[in-house]
C-alpha cells in the first residue's frame, strides 16, 4: 500500500484529506477559472465543498456553481452577541418565510434536519458586486494564506490533487448587536439532503443532524419516514436561538440521551411507548421519573426563557421581550416543538401565529422598507 503522507492542521481551513483524486479542487487566490472567474478569497468549507468568492468576467462557462455571495453564517454573527429585538423579529419572520417556500413547493430541507443558524446566510448588499478587486481588499483585508507542511518535515512534493497553500474562511459580516433592519435578509442555505416527502421515504434512522437539533422522533421511530414536521422542530429552535444567547438543548460532548433527558425536563414525560424503548433513561431518571440525584436538571420552558433570552437581553442592554410578547413566544415555540410529530403545527400555521402577525411581520415588512431604502 502506497505510503499517504499527513499535513498539518490548519485552523479555520478544510481538511487537506478532502484532496485526493476526486476530491476537492484544488484552488489559489488569484487562480482564474475559464478565462471568467478571478478567485477573490474563500468564504467557507463544509462537508461536500469549498465556497470561493469570485470576481464574474464577461467570458467563458464555469466548472462550479456560481451562486449570489453571502456575509456569513447567522451563527457567526450571534456568537456571543444579541440581535436588537426588532431585528431578532425580522430574522425569524423571514427564516419562517425560507421555510414556507420550500414546504409550499413539496420539498422538506433534508433528512439532515439542519435548520439551524449555521446554515443560515446573511445576505450581501448589491454593493458587494460593485467592488473591485482592490475596493474589496480595502474593506476586508487580504486572504489568510497558510502554506502546506508535511507532518513528517519532509519536502512536501505535493501531488497534483493538494494545493500548495490553504486559505482561512473569510467572514463578512458583523456581529449581531450591530444588524439594523436594512441587514435582516436571509438566504437558508444546505439543501444537500432536501427531499420531496410525497415521493421519496426518507427514515428517522437516516436522520444524521447534530444532536442538539435532531427530533425525538427520528430516534423514538427509525422506521417511520420523515416529513415536515422535523423542519418544524428545527425551526423552532432555530427562532430561539435568534431570540437568546443559549440554546434551549445543548449537549457539550454531542449525546443523544442527554438531549432526550433535557427534552423531558423541559416539556414532560415522553410517551410511553418511548419511554420504555429508551435504554439510557436509568442514567437521568429513576423508575418513577423523577430526575436522579445531582444531575443538572433543564429548566422548564418558561423558566429557560427568562434564563436562556430575557437575562442576557438585560445584561446586554438590547431589550426585552413585553409580557404580552413572551406568552406568545412561548405559545407559537410549545406548539412547534411537540413530541410526537403529527401534534407539530404546520408552517402555514407558524405563519399565522399571534407572534409572528402582530410583532414578527411587522418588523420584516420594515426591514424590506429600510433594505430598499424606502
Amino acid at each position: 500500500m502506497a505510503y499517504k503522507p499527513q499535513y498539518h492542521w490548519i485552523d479555520g481551513a478544510e481538511n487537506l484529506d478532502k484532496y485526493p483524486e476526486g476530491g476537492y479542487h484544488p484552488i489559489e487566490i488569484g487562480n482564474i477559472l475559464h478565462d471568467r472567474y478571478h478567485i477573490v478569497d474563500k468564504l467557507g468549507c463544509g462537508g461536500w465543498s469549498t465556497v470561493w468568492l469570485a470576481l464574474d468576467g464577461p467570458n467563458g462557462s464555469h466548472p462550479c456553481y456560481a451562486t449570489e455571495p453571502a456575509l456569513c453564517t447567522l451563527q457567526e454573527s450571534a456568537f456571543s452577541r444579541l440581535f436588537p429585538l426588532d431585528v431578532s423579529r425580522a430574522l425569524a419572520y423571514e427564516l419562517a418565510l425560507a421555510v414556507a417556500y420550500i414546504h409550499s413547493h413539496g420539498y422538506a430541507h433534508g433528512v439532515a434536519a439542519d435548520i439551524y443558524l449555521q446554515n443560515v446566510l446573511v445576505k450581501a448588499s448589491s454593493t458587494l458586486n460593485q467592488l473591485s478587486i482592490e475596493q474589496f481588499r480595502e474593506r476586508f483585508g487580504k486572504p489568510d494564506i497558510y502554506f502546506v507542511e508535511r507532518l513528517d518535515g519532509n519536502p512536501l512534493h505535493v501531488p497534483p490533487s493538494i494545493p500548495r497553500a490553504v486559505v482561512v474562511s473569510r467572514s463578512l459580516g458583523k456581529r449581531a448587536n450591530d444588524f439594523t433592519l436594512s441587514d435582516a435578509r436571509l438566504l437558508l442555505s444546505d439543501f444537500g439532503e432536501a427531499f420531496i416527502p410525497s415521493a421519496q421515504s426518507r427514515l428517522g434512522a437516516d436522520c444524521h443532524s447534530p444532536v442538539d437539533f435532531r427530533p425525538p422522533d427520528a430516534f423514538f421511530q427509525p422506521d417511520i419516514p420523515l416529513s415536515f414536521s422535523a423542519d418544524i422542530w428545527c425551526l423552532a429552535l432555530a427562532i430561539w436561538d435568534i431570540l437568546g444567547m443559549q440554546p434551549l438543548f445543548s449537549s457539550a460532548f454531542g449525546s443523544l440521551d442527554t438531549i432526550i433527558s433535557q427534552v423531558v425536563d423541559v416539556f414532560g414525560p415522553l410517551p410511553s411507548d418511548w419511554w420504555e424503548k429508551w435504554e439510557g433513561r436509568a442514567k437521568y431518571f429513576n423508575d418513577d421519573g423523577t430526575p436522579k440525584a445531582r444531575r443538572e436538571v433543564w429548566p422548564k420552558l418558561e423558566q429557560a426563557f427568562e434564563e436562556c433570552v430575557q437575562k442576557f437581553r438585560r445584561q446586554h442592554n438590547v431589550g426585552e421581550y413585553g409580557q404580552d410578547e413572551r406568552v406568545a413566544i412561548l405559545d407559537l415555540v410549545g406548539r412547534m416543538l411537540k413530541l410526537k410529530p403529527q401534534e407539530r403545527i404546520t408552517i402555514d400555521e407558524v405563519l399565522q401565529c399571534e407572534w409572528m402577525t402582530k410583532w414578527a411581520r411587522p418588523d420584516y415588512e420594515r426591514s424590506l422598507a429600510a433594505s430598499l431604502g424606502t
